[in-house]
């Protein structure tokens, strides 16, 4: 009996020992199961065909870029670059083929020339120059994001029709972004497991000196690796492209962070040496699946980025204690090591599906609710004007009975493409946008459609896409508007700056339009300066600064936004409201007082929280089956110190 008791206590023991173990080999792995549990639970949105697709779509950018940087930090290196190197791969692709009718075929191969190059250009400074990986490649993130400026001068460029499909899906429902998604995971790893220069990768990373004493040309295989990156960061610049329909200038900004991310809480070690193509794709599943649960519970983006911080410094711990307990490198395994991985893989994808099924059942008849449900999507709130319309639209909400759903698209579409695809596959009643980009919000707003999705642009319209409303006021009007402002107080002569806002985006083209239109009835008025300060306020206080060195005798100053004007007049201290006028644009709270106070002259007021109403009154319409008119103008008007006491916004 002792004996039996013995064995029986023994193999409770190993049974432990081997979970524990098997937890720790493969914490991404248990992450995600419990992951894809947790927001099965929670929403019962997420467990869907569409939903779990988009899922893919999203993970897709990520993962890619992610491989390419995977082959960098195996090898004991940082690539912050490959954000910056997508874009600028992107923008070359659509420059060529549209702007020099290069055939588009040329132009792919332009686009993976330019990702080879910036990456050759990486290794060489950090082989042979010995610069430390995070400055040759901080280096490069900016060089590349400011050559993709250039080249498209600060606007997206269409993307050709034929490259476009690589954002549409095969048999109207498996996304191609996935597939290429999975071809490039496929590559990735047969580099790291099956190639000289995969073998190359870990001796460099676990140990560079004691590589290049065994003979390995250590500078030669740095110039491949970063080669390799470049490669992965121009294809994702093409997959991103693709789904906007256009290359952006300023896409895939931070997705290196996303990218760096995904490789360490896939299990790679920043110091090097480990690391692999499935934990790779794994860590970049956990950040899709994170970012969608969390749109569908309507989290907060705030909050989002903390989550997310969260996870990456839970992740980085997980390594250590795997290191502390003993648990496998993840590195190449053994032909054994990769029949229990397979096998490991297949358990969890069958618990993951029990667990998942039974949670399912927790939804069932739960999905449908009394209100009417409504996705508002943000360009961002960062910014007092977006905010307003938040405020305006959530005030409407309540009042009339809507569930309201608001994201945050950072400023970034595809973000906004993703939390648009979210809405959706969430089923809701109807959408509202307000795009980042026109055109890039395109593809986006035909799947809702397609879905019979009431859509309602708000502030910014829709290209190439049909909405059911367009509620704006006129940004090419108010432009005119400040630059009439400014033209008559400075009397129709005088030097004046002009403020603009993030390049890229159709706010600020539209604006800038309506500046140029509208002081071509000045033409004493001399522009002396332009220069993009991103609606930014400390951008504005920056660049103001900066321009009064060259031009100390300037009399007046047009901001693309009210945040920049402020920044404007506290570079410009007591010349504000004096000898300096100032416009602005939006009518924001800070903007009104400031106007109020005597520093600001007049700010071109587009009334957002009355911008936010109309859009749900609009909505709620829709939904409901009822005539809404396709344009909804919100008047804009001059407010200045004589009629700021009666302008509500």
């Amino acid at each position: 009996m002792a004996t039996d008791t013995l064995k029986s206590t023994s193999s409770a023991d190993s049974a432990t020992g081997g979970l524990r173990r098997l937890l720790l080999d493969n914490g991404a792995l248990t992450a995600l199961i419990v992951l894809v549990i947790a927001m099965s639970a929670l929403s019962g949105d997420f467990l869907t065909t569409d939903n779990l697709l988009n899922v893919g779509v999203q993970a897709a950018v990520t993962a890619i870029l992610a491989f390419g940087v995977t082959f960098v930090i195996v090898s004991a290196g940082i690539d912050l670059s490959v954000g910056s190197v997508a874009a600028l791969s992107a923008t070359v692709l659509a420059w060529s083929a549209t702007s020099h009718g290069v055939p588009v075929l040329i132009a792919v191969l332009l686009a993976v020339v330019t990702g080879i190059a910036a990456g050759l250009v990486n290794g060489f400074l950090i082989a042979y120059g010995k610069l430390p990986p995070f400055i040759a490649t901080l280096a490069m993130l900016s060089v590349a994001r400011g050559l993709s400026l250039v080249i498209s001068e600060g606007s997206p460029i269409a993307f050709p029709d034929s490259v476009s499909h690589l954002g549409d899906t095969l048999g109207g429902w498996l996304p191609v972004p996935v597939l290429v998604m999975v071809v490039m995971g496929l590559l990735a790893a047969f580099v790291l497991g099956r190639t000289y220069i995969g073998r190359s990768m870990y001796a460099i990373g676990g140990n560079e000196e004691a590589a290049r004493l065994s003979g390995l040309r250590v500078k030669k295989q740095k110039l491949a690796i970063y080669a390799l990156s470049g490669v992965f960061a121009a294809v994702a610049g093409v997959v991103l492209a693709a789904r906007l329909s256009s290359a952006q200038p300023q896409a895939a900004d931070g997705y290196e962070l996303d990218a760096i991310a995904a490789v360490v809480i896939g299990g790679a070690s920043l110091a090097g040496g480990t690391g692999k193509a499935s934990g790779t794709l794994i860590g970049a599943l956990i950040l899709a699946v994170l970012r969608n649960g969390l749109n569908l519970l309507n989290v907060s983006a705030f909050w989002q980025q903390v989550v997310i911080g969260v996870v990456i410094a839970l992740a980085v711990l997980l390594d250590t204690l795997r290191r502390k307990a003993g648990a496998t490198p993840v590195a190449g395994a053994s032909q054994g090591g990769k029949g229990r991985q397979a096998a490991t893989y297949g358990l969890a994808a069958v618990v993951t599906v029990a667990i998942v099924g039974a949670t399912s059942f927790l939804h069932n008849g739960s999905s449908s609710t009394a209100n009417p449900k409504v996705g508002l999507s943000l360009s961002t709130l960062n910014n007092p004007f977006f905010v307003q319309i938040r405020s305006g639209a959530q005030a409407e909400a309540k009042k009339l009975g809507v569930d309201l759903t608001v994201t945050d698209a950072q400023n970034d579409a595809s973000q906004q493409a993703n939390q648009l695809q979210n809405f959706t596959s969430s089923n809701l009643g109807a959408i509202i946008v307000n795009p980042v980009d026109s055109d890039a919000a395109s593809n986006s707003v035909k799947a809702a459609d397609q879905a019979k999705i009431p859509v309602i642009a708000v502030d910014r319209g829709v290209n190439k896409a049909s909405v059911d409303a367009l509620v704006a006021s006129d940004n090419v009007a108010g432009g005119e508007l400040a630059a009439k402002s400014i033209g008559e107080k400075l009397g129709g002569k005088g030097k004046i700056v002009i403020l603009q806002g993030q390049a890229g985006t159709s706010a600020a083209r539209e604006r800038a339009e309506g500046f140029a239109q509208g002081l071509k009835a000045y033409p004493g008025i001399q522009v002396v300066a332009q220069q993009p300060a991103d609606f930014d306020r400390t951008k504005g206080l920056d660049v103001m600064s900066n321009l009064l060195q060259a031009h100390p005798d300037v009399q007046g100053v047009i901001a693309a936004n009210d945040e920049m004007a402020l920044g404007a007049i506290k570079a410009l201290g007591s010349k504000a409201g004096t000898s300096v006028s100032v416009v602005g644009f939006d009518g924001t709270p800070d903007g009104l007082n400031a106007v109020k106070d005597g520093t600001l002259y007049a700010s071109v007021a587009q009334q957002p929280s009355q911008l936010g109403k109309i859009a749900v009154d609009n909505a709620l319409k829709a939904l409901e089956g009822k005539k809404v008119e396709e344009t909804i103008k919100v008047p804009v008007k001059v407010v200045t110190k004589e009629n700021v006491a009666g302008f509500t916004g």
